[in-house]
């Protein structure tokens, strides 16, 4: 990896295995874990290829393949990575730098048909990467594929460098909402679900 992303360097010792014991504990207890998977599962074709890029512990991914998708996920984290296989066999784990992200050369060259960027991804790669972590997962789905992303407004990327970011790394917006449950967009919000598309070829 180019650089520490911020999820080592901005966070305590002990951080990974904290995040992993708190998923495991809510999904024991009955809590939602799927709503950015029912989004994701609404807007594309049954049984499609979804890239979870940022996939942590595994739980969008799972849902998605619980659905019927064909997934692979790509964290940075190895812990995180271990966790997600785990607790959730099926979809592909894989350890990796969203900003140098090269699946081709870990045996997925096959294109995707979307990509989910969820949990705050966005604000925890390393600073300054954000523009290549768009374009390299962009460069991963197919023409007239769709990426969804999901973060906190108030999580140091305004959503106008985003959206530059977006349109350089040849993604075009389509929706943004406020919620994973479609809430309508408000410029006060202060968390932003944004759909983007890569043009048709």
């Amino acid at each position: 990896m180019s650089k520490p992303t911020r999820w080592v360097t901005d966070t305590k010792p002990g951080h990974s295995q904290w995040y992993i014991d708190r998923f495991r504990r809510l999904a024991a207890e009955g809590a939602d874990l799927a709503g950015e998977a029912r989004l994701l599962d609404a807007m594309v074709p049954p049984g499609s290829r979804i890239l979870d890029a940022g996939s942590g512990t595994g739980r969008v991914g799972a849902a998605l393949a619980v659905r019927g998708h064909s997934v692979v996920g790509v964290d940075a984290d190895p812990a995180l990575v271990e966790a997600a296989r785990a607790d959730h066999p099926g979809p592909r784990w894989l350890v990796g730098d969203l900003a140098e992200l090269d699946l081709a050369a870990q045996g997925e060259a096959e294109p995707f048909d979307a990509a989910v960027i969820a949990g705050n991804v966005l604000a925890f790669v390393a600073p300054g990467t954000e523009p290549a972590v768009l374009t390299r997962v962009a460069a991963h789905v197919r023409p007239d594929g769709i990426v969804v992303v999901g973060f906190g407004t108030d999580r140091g990327y305004p959503l106008t460098d985003f959206d530059a970011d977006a349109v350089a790394a040849g993604l075009r917006l389509e929706h943004r909402f406020a919620t994973w449950d479609l809430r309508p967009w408000r410029e006060d919000a202060d968390f932003a679900v944004t759909v983007l598309r890569r043009p048709p070829a």
